[in-house]
């Protein structure tokens, strides 16, 4: 669908017509409205309290859930943030910010209950309250329930189509930031469904539970996978439950101080100018800080429980290690777990009432959204976008401003790219890079007046 220059209306195929929300030509346009997209209208609220009014930067943000939330299926009542909280939304770019988990703390009037806590990893519950804290603190930023259905060029800036109650709009901008999130990775020919299930829907769908399980299975060897592990077996003292990987046993987590430095500000710019094979080298030796790890206390208290059924002789957590799920059966109220012992080639068949694979997420492909545009986008020799350091998309052609991606950058910045680690200072070097071509343009073409107030 395009939408003339002039504004007027234009229609999809399904027969709802798009109008011009606004003649306000926005500077930044942001595509979702998780942790990475709040610390970027965090740094342009902040930048724009001090600026002249010419110097101003506009923005806004749209999210198509009705509200905001991050991986709510996974606040587990208790799991802790594998991140310190000086990593939060604002502290490595700003550590006088008013949007700090500390600032947050007094807010709530917490803080020397906190400090007296005496640790660095405050629960998962209470982190995401406080990122519901600043995302109200910018609402009027952000449009809830809405989504964009279609991003093109127009002439000097983009123009993204956006689903709102039923209706199109059309937004125009100068800049886009694409921040679209995670979805869920499953195996090849895994399918969801009533009884089988995706961590990341964990709790949305155990209240949906009419009775409680007798036998659950959990596929993976991650952190969220021992997670949810520990959840079912606290939670359904009746049920047995089977963790099912590949691996010998649980991996502890790397997080150690030196190994913890792959997540530095300064590791993306030694990893974004390093040669293909350095980064592919980076990336393999330090997995073990991210990837099918377990917090070391969880693994212990999964391995105590396990030792102290057998003590009592009434085994209910079950390690199914060395071994793969080969086969998956729905039948009534249940599936049929098909599971192979690596080393022997046996195979057992576990009847369970519930599956879940916690089997890790992926970025979403940006590119649908980015329509025409997508062809002009530069990938390397494996077919992956080409990023600039700014994370900026390359691209073959000059498009109106920028669009810049918030994810889905791990081969061209590091293990940072989709984390909590650095998601403050990337805000930062977004917003200024914004900053820093936008005076670019205006030093070039002086006669050309742009009101950004």
């Amino acid at each position: 669908m395009r939408v003339p220059a002039n504004g007027a209306p234009a229609t999809r195929g399904d027969n709802v017509t798009a109008v011009p929300s606004e003649e306000e030509v926005h500077d930044v346009l942001g595509i979702g409205f998780g942790p990475s997209n709040l610390a970027l209208a965090i740094a342009l609220e902040e930048h724009n309290r001090t600026a002249p009014a010419a110097d101003r930067l506009s923005g806004v943000f749209f999210e198509r859930k009705p509200a905001f939330g991050w991986h709510r299926g996974m606040l587990i009542e208790g799991t802790t943030m594998q991140v310190s909280f000086l990593k939060d939304l604002v502290t490595m770019r700003n550590p006088a910010s008013d949007f700090s988990f500390l600032s947050y703390l007094h807010a709530k009037q917490r803080l020397v209950d906190f400090i007296n806590h005496k640790t660095m990893f405050p629960t998962r519950v209470e982190y995401h309250d406080y990122l519901e804290w600043a995302a109200a603190r910018v609402a009027d930023q952000v449009r809830y329930d809405a989504e964009v259905v279609e991003l093109h060029r127009a002439g000097e800036h983009f123009e993204a189509v956006v689903r709102r109650g039923g209706q199109l709009e059309v937004h125009r901008a100068r800049n886009v930031v694409l921040a679209v999130g995670l979805e869920a990775s499953v195996p090849a020919g895994a399918e969801l469904g009533d009884r089988v299930w995706h961590n990341l829907d964990l709790l949305h769908r155990v209240d949906e539970l009419t009775e409680a399980p007798r036998r659950c299975v959990v596929v993976g060897a991650g952190q969220s996978a021992a997670e949810v592990t520990e959840y079912l077996h606290r939670t359904f003292p009746a049920a047995e439950v089977c963790a099912v990987f590949s691996r010998y046993g649980y991996s502890p987590a790397d997080d150690s101080p030196f190994a913890n430095r792959i997540f530095d500000p300064q590791a993306v710019d030694d990893f974004h100018t390093a040669s293909p094979e350095v980064r592919d080298q980076l990336l393999d030796y330090h997995r073990n800080t991210n990837y099918s790890v377990v917090d070391l206390d969880l693994i212990e208290e999964l391995y105590a429980r396990a030792y102290q059924e057998k003590v009592r002789g009434e085994q209910r957590l079950r390690i199914l290690n060395a071994s793969r799920v080969r086969d998956v059966a729905t039948r009534d109220g249940g599936v049929s777990v098909t599971v192979e012992h690596l080393p022997s080639g046996e195979r057992a068949e576990l009847a369970a009432d519930l599956l879940v694979y916690a089997t890790g997420c992926r970025p979403r492909d940006p590119l649908p959204l980015l329509g025409e545009a997508a062809q002009d986008c530069e990938r390397d020799e494996r077919g992956r976008l080409q990023v600039e350091r700014d994370y900026r998309l390359r691209t073959s052609a000059d498009l109106p401003g920028a669009i810049y991606l918030q994810g889905g950058t791990e081969h061209t910045h590091g293990l940072t790219s989709s984390l909590l680690s650095n998601g403050a200072v990337r805000a930062g070097e977004i917003r200024d890079s914004i900053l820093t071509r936008r005076s670019r343009t205006a030093a070039a073409e002086p006669d050309r007046a742009v009101s950004y107030a």
